[in-house]
């Protein structure tokens, strides 16, 4: 059984994440400010990896598969009804992303950064929407 006070308890932080990058935030500074680029970064990252923990503990108490990856989370979510698939691909995405936020794998471009703050954030509001919606048919 998925432990829905967690749940819940996780996509409130998301939330949270995602109202301070929208009220703290200043795009504009990225390219210039170091703590600028680092808030926004960080913010970015803690949110994304709530995002996936909230997919393995699903699909773990689900019991959904046995993903072979952290992206095949989201596929099995999808496939389990909680996501539907846009939302899987783009939380893949997201996925992506965080790691090249934290292991480094390239530079990071600050077009990059930018575009996911100012475009890409009402994708992990979706995410948070469906899977609340799952939680209250559960």
């Amino acid at each position: 059984m998925t432990d829905a006070e967690l749940i819940l308890k996780k996509l409130a932080f998301i939330e949270t994440c995602l109202t301070e990058l929208r009220s703290l935030a200043r795009p504009d500074r990225l390219a210039s400010d170091v703590k600028e680029r680092r808030f926004i970064e960080h913010t970015l990252q803690i949110c994304i990896q709530a995002a996936q923990d909230i997919a393995s503990h699903i699909v773990s108490d689900q019991r959904l598969g046995e993903p072979t990856t952290n992206l095949a989370l989201f596929h099995l979510l999808a496939q389990a009804g909680w996501l539907g698939e846009e939302t899987a691909n783009v939380l893949r995405a997201a996925v992506g992303f965080r790691n090249v936020l934290v292991h480094g794998y390239t530079a990071v471009d600050v077009a990059v950064v930018r575009d996911v703050l100012e475009q890409h954030l009402t994708d992990i509001d979706q995410f948070v929407n469906e899977v609340r919606a799952k939680l209250a048919t559960e």
